[in-house]
């Protein structure tokens, strides 16, 4: 077991993070820097990962229920993890999101990692920008990175799978946006602690998905499936819609796999778990 890494938050990311790089995992909830500390002191790690995260039990909305846990995972517990890894020494990845960014399909480019145009209008959204400035002001300095993820999709069933969501909702948009393939993203996330990369990186496969197409191909191995596409203003409910920029994380040296090339290999996999 490799005891210089410590992932926090076993969850959905920080589970499949563990198992493929065989570390120390802890799912404590951390209320207090003391608790943090205890952790540190507990493992003794070189490296931590923070993968705790509030999303809320069926979506982002349920965020607003419980102000005061999602403050705590989304915005305190980074800055708490950054203030110790400052102090011992330790690298800090921090697993983030792209949901924060507001983007317009006719005007702009793919989201660089540098954007201020912050999407406001959510809860979820701003608690995630709350933390992720602190770090990123701390990353010019400190060995931290930042690791922005969006709309995990997964070769195997999950409740925060894209993949399961769709299949449950059967009435989707129609609609181009960044997504991260996790067998992917896990190869990334290992790949930029090798090169000891610092700062923030969108880790999301290239390309654009538009879900229609990935329920098209789920729906060649499972022809009993039948879903409806409705318009984005039918949804009727907040969400960001928007695309990533991979040139950073492509010039680090990674090879980005576009996401349509992934879909096929994706939903044979996801059928047999």
């Amino acid at each position: 077991m490799n005891k210089n890494v410590l992932i926090l938050g076993k969850g959905f990311i920080g589970e499949r993070l563990q198992k493929e790089l065989n570390c120390e995992i802890d799912a404590s909830i951390i209320k207090s820097f003391k608790d943090a500390d205890r952790l540190v002191k507990k493992y003794k790690p070189r490296i931590i990962i923070n993968c705790i995260g509030i999303t809320g039990k069926h979506n982002v909305d349920d965020c607003e229920l419980d102000k005061d846990q999602t403050l705590l995972g989304n915005s305190f517990v980074p800055i708490m993890l950054a203030e110790l890894a400052v102090r011992n020494n330790i690298k800090l990845v921090h697993i983030s999101s792209g949901c924060i960014f507001n983007f317009n399909y006719q005007k702009d480019s793919p989201i660089e990692e540098a954007s201020q145009n912050y999407f406001f209008k959510l809860f979820y959204s701003r608690s995630k920008i709350y933390a992720e400035k602190a770090l990123e002001t701390l990353a010019r300095d400190y060995n931290i990175l930042i690791a922005r993820i969006r709309i995990p999709l997964l070769n195997a069933k999950h409740p925060k799978n894209i993949l399961d969501k769709l299949i449950k909702y059967k009435k989707i948009i129609d609609v181009p946006n960044s997504v991260t393939y996790i067998p992917d993203f896990i190869q990334a996330i290992k790949y930029l602690i090798k090169i000891d990369a610092k700062g923030v990186f969108n880790v999301v496969n290239k390309g654009a998905l538009r879900y229609p197409l990935l329920m098209k191909i789920y729906q060649k191995y499972a022809p009993e499936f039948k879903y409806t596409v409705i318009g984005l203003s039918k949804l009727r409910l907040v969400r960001t819609n928007l695309l990533l920029s991979t040139k950073k994380l492509e010039k680090s040296g990674f090879k980005v796999r576009n996401i349509n090339s992934v879909l096929k290999e994706c939903v044979k996999e996801y059928l047999k778990s």
